[in-house]
């Protein structure tokens, strides 16, 4: 089981590039980074945080493309991913073609984590929406994979269409990048993760256990492997016990939850992290 590593990177926290030079030298398989392109000030919808918390870091989110991109400039080995992206409030074929780059910038070592959202304003402002916006991560998804597997692509879906384009680079490993979904579990999710996904990426693994025979049921049933189903518990505070439950379930990924830091902050509890690799 590989251990990895993520923090909501800001223009006030550690430089992302120290912060990824830092996550490899110790041994860490890989780094996430979250997106949010604004936060509305109405706050209309319930945050999942405290509100004081949510104004003072997510509005400063970095944006997740390019800070990895840079991630990527400074490492060799470890996976660089979106934990999550929020891919509905992307165009397509603008987002292939950046992820794509990505990918290659990075040599392949590059990870999509999608999400459906949760703050319908921020939807709203990229004119998504919130009911369809499952719907719309899906054919999101399932253009950028016709643009990243076919030299002459085309798409024709409710809330995406093109005509055949011609678009590169195309990502590094074929067909495209993994794509993890995140979402609460349960039928729907599974039929996309199972449809057009490659692994599921649940915040804090609370139930993974008992969720895990229905999911693999569902990707078998797709006419797809189970053993090649990526599960990236996501979030998760280090604890012996816990790793080790997580280990013996099958899940293939930790992706341990950084505070937003400073270097003095964050250096010190990367080096107790090592602790549990």
């Amino acid at each position: 089981m590989k251990i990895g590593v993520t923090m909501l990177a800001t223009d006030l926290t550690i430089p992302v590039t120290e912060l990824a030079r830092a996550v490899e030298a110790r041994g860490f398989a890989s780094l996430y980074l979250p997106e949010h392109t604004h936060i509305p000030t109405s706050l209309r919808t319930p945050p999942p945080t405290p509100i004081e918390v949510l104004a003072a870091d997510d509005p400063r989110c970095l944006a997740p493309f390019v800070a990895l991109a840079a991630a990527a400039a400074v490492t060799d080995h470890i996976d660089l991913g979106t934990g999550v992206s929020l891919i509905a409030q992307h165009d397509p074929v603008l987002a292939a073609k950046e992820i794509a780059t990505l990918d290659l910038v990075c040599g392949g070592r590059f990870v999509l984590g999608v999400g459906y959202g949760w703050n319908e304003e921020e939807m709203e402002t990229h004119g998504v929406d919130p009911r369809t916006r499952r719907a719309r991560v899906r054919e999101h998804v399932l253009a950028m994979q016709a643009i990243w597997q076919h030299e002459r692509a085309s798409f024709e879906g409710e809330f995406v269409r093109f005509d055949e384009l011609w678009s590169w680079p195309k990502p590094v490993r074929s067909p495209g990048p993994p794509v993890l979904v995140g979402g609460t579990p349960g039928p729907r999710l599974f039929a996309d993760i199972a449809e057009w996904g490659d692994g599921w990426i649940p915040i804090g693994g609370a139930g993974v256990k008992d969720r895990l025979p229905e999911l693999r049921r569902a990707y078998e049933a797709a006419g797809r492997d189970p053993a090649s189903l990526r599960v990236v518990v996501f979030g998760s505070i280090p604890q012996p016990e816990k790793l080790a439950h997580f280990a013996s379930i099958g899940v293939t990924d930790v992706v341990l939850r950084l505070p937003t830091g400073t270097r003095d902050e964050i250096l010190p509890l990367l080096d107790e992290y090592t602790h549990f690799l």
